[in-house]
């Protein structure tokens, strides 16, 4: 098993700790959660530099609900704390590895520069 599981108390620390962070959120009673549970643990040993984790929203509905995740299986990708990926869907593996590799690929420093440009002009329109 190469992920942990989230829970309220060590969320914040896995994305404050965690360079990548990958989370799938799920349910027992989930069929596709089921179907995806193999493909994210099968990802997750080829990575591990990423830190994966599983959040199970029937247990962590504080978790699950601090994300608005109305569906599941949905995927969510922090770097350096921010979300940068969140959609529900069961991948394939594939298309798991893909947007993992595109996460992994961005300049963190032109993402971080265009969220600091968004912020200030949200800020000069309240003014």
């Amino acid at each position: 098993m190469a992920y942990t599981e989230i829970t309220k108390d060590n969320l914040e620390s896995l994305v404050e700790n965690s360079d990548m962070l990958v989370v799938d959120f799920w349910a027992e009673w989930c069929g596709p959660c089921k179907a995806f549970g193999p493909t994210f643990e099968t990802v997750s040993e080829r990575y591990p530099d990423i830190t994966f984790a599983k959040c199970n929203t029937e247990v962590e509905r504080e978790v699950a609900a601090a994300f608005d995740v109305r569906s599941i299986p949905t995927l969510a990708i922090f770097r350096e704390k921010v979300l940068l990926f969140k959609e529900a869907g069961a991948f394939p593996e594939n298309l798991l590895e893909e947007i993992i590799d595109k996460v992994k690929g961005l300049d963190m420093k032109e993402v971080q520069a265009e969220l600091d440009k968004a912020e200030q002009e949200s800020k000069d329109k309240a003014d």
